[in-house]
């Protein structure tokens, strides 16, 4: 047949050629887009540079690893990478300590949230942010979640109550919350506004940090944040009785608050009224920070890079709704959240994961992923999932209806390339129905059919390449250890 003469109609691929096995899905056979591991911190994707090695080194060399020794304040390197937080937040205290949950609750805590109280907070979060506010002594109070996955002032409102004594928002994978609408509701009930801004260190909100805008932010310095040392966290604030507190509580005894002051008294007149938590920083830990800080803005542009050109290269797809910013610009940009309205996410997450690209569907129910609320078993006590589900039931369909991909900052072109192109074949093969994929369609897209099983229907009874079945087995393990926030 003359091909010419067959009008615009696309040419179906051929059975057994390339064309054909680039749009059957890994998970029915065909071959995967990728080969390679999704990069992630877990499998050594990390942005460490020799220059932060060898700062390392050289505290370890020096062998004064404790914060608190016979050099001044502004002598030690936790002491300096405050310094340089300072400088670089704009803000008037810094206090480095062990993780990002201790500095939210080292903020809650030094704030004098009074013990037993309300806090309210995102149903969508990774699970410190509640167990935060229990080592602070409060109560976690959630609130519902947008189709954005951002907090739903309008459900707070609705949820309010007197024993509510302050707000957590969270900046939840990067992404900046309202930041403006929450901190006038806050004052409006004149309760303060803290800021776990752990997932999104760097990231600004038209032209101001996130971090920087409640009463104290929160921030991690754990293996896949924008600053790197396996474990540690920081708070900012401007609140210097706020700071003075903090920095007792996180562990500076026998006057060593002074330190923290060097040009006047602390506002504090004695550090005997708290406890000591032992929750501080070390000078190895600081050491690495500080170096890296000098090439933090490059890591962060290429946060911002990959995943401008990741949405606008998927933002025509109808069979998906990309994660949508509360303003332009507003996030950092190490991971890729879309929904898949009305759609079967856990089956288009797992097909992402045959095609090689480590994806996560939030809410599935044969993960128990810490970002939901109905796996902190911990404040339910024994209520049932279906139970605990119903307290949220926005939050659990937007969830549910959720695809999470890590963005590392060391993801090469070819990467991006490759999660756009898994992203295009799995949407592609997608059921007109929108709610579960369609083999057939899969089938006819490359000359052949194939059943639900996977199995080829021109060859009876012959299973998938056994190169899918690993990817999946393999993508399971590594998204969930590759993603904490």
């Amino acid at each position: 047949m003359d091909r010419k003469n067959e009008g615009s109609a696309p040419a179906r691929p051929l059975p057994g050629t390339q064309e054909a096995e680039d749009v059957r899905l890994a998970l029915h056979g065909g071959s995967p887009v990728r080969r390679t591991p999704w990069p992630t911190y877990d499998k050594g994707a990390v942005f460490v540079h020799p220059e932060d090695e060898e700062a390392a080194l050289r505290a370890i060399r020096s062998h004064l690893y404790f914060r608190y020794d016979h050099r001044a304040q502004q002598e030690t390197e936790c002491g300096k990478f405050e310094e340089e937080l300072c400088r670089y937040f704009g803000s008037k205290h810094a206090l480095a300590v062990s993780s990002g949950t201790t500095a939210l609750a080292l903020a809650i805590m030094a704030a004098g949230i009074p013990q037993g109280s309300l806090i309210a907070c995102p149903g969508f979060t990774f699970v410190a942010t509640p167990s935060a506010i229990v080592l602070a002594g409060c109560t976690p109070l959630l609130v519902e979640v947008d189709e954005n996955l951002h907090m739903d002032l309008a459900d707070l409102r609705r949820r309010w109550t007197p024993e509510i004594k302050g707000i957590l928002v969270v900046h939840m994978r990067g992404f900046a919350a309202d930041m403006e609408a929450l901190t006038r509701f806050a004052a409006e009930m004149g309760v303060p506004v803290f800021e776990d801004a752990v997932p999104a260190l760097g990231a600004e909100l038209k032209g101001r940090k996130l971090g920087t805008f409640g009463l104290a932010g929160a921030f991690s310095t754990q293996s896949d944040k924008s600053l790197n040392c396996g474990e540690g966290g920081f708070l900012v604030t401007d609140d210097s009785l706020l700071f003075a507190r903090a920095v007792v509580l996180s562990g500076a005894y026998e006057g060593r608050l002074r330190r923290h002051f060097p040009d006047g008294e602390p506002p504090i007149s004695t550090d005997l009224d708290l406890p000591l938590l032992s929750f501080r920083m070390d000078e190895i830990r600081a050491a690495l920070l500080r170096a890296e800080m000098e090439r933090l803005p490059i890591r962060l542009q290429r946060f911002r890079s990959n995943y401008a050109y990741v949405s606008a290269a998927l933002s025509d797809l109808t069979e998906i709704a990309i994660r949508q910013p509360v303003a332009p610009g507003a996030y950092l940009g190490e991971a890729f959240i879309f929904r898949v309205p009305g759609g079967d996410a856990k089956w288009f997450a797992h097909a992402l994961c045959c095609e090689g690209i480590d994806a996560r569907n939030l809410g599935s129910d044969e993960d128990t992923n810490v970002r939901v609320f109905w796996n902190w078993r911990f404040m339910f006590g024994t209520k049932d999932v279906a139970a605990i589900k119903a307290l949220l039931p926005d939050t659990t369909r937007h969830l549910e209806e959720a695809v999470d991909i890590p963005l590392s900052s060391s993801l090469s072109a070819e990467d991006c390339d490759h999660l756009v192109k898994a992203v295009r074949k799995v949407a592609g093969a997608v059921g007109p129905d929108r709610h579960r994929p369609d083999p057939a369609r899969d089938g006819r897209r490359n000359g052949r059919g194939h059943a639900p099983d996977g199995r080829g229907a021109d060859r009876p009874g012959e299973p998938a390449p056994a190169t899918a079945a690993a990817t999946v087995t393999a993508a399971a393990d590594t998204v969930r250890a590759g993603q904490r926030r």
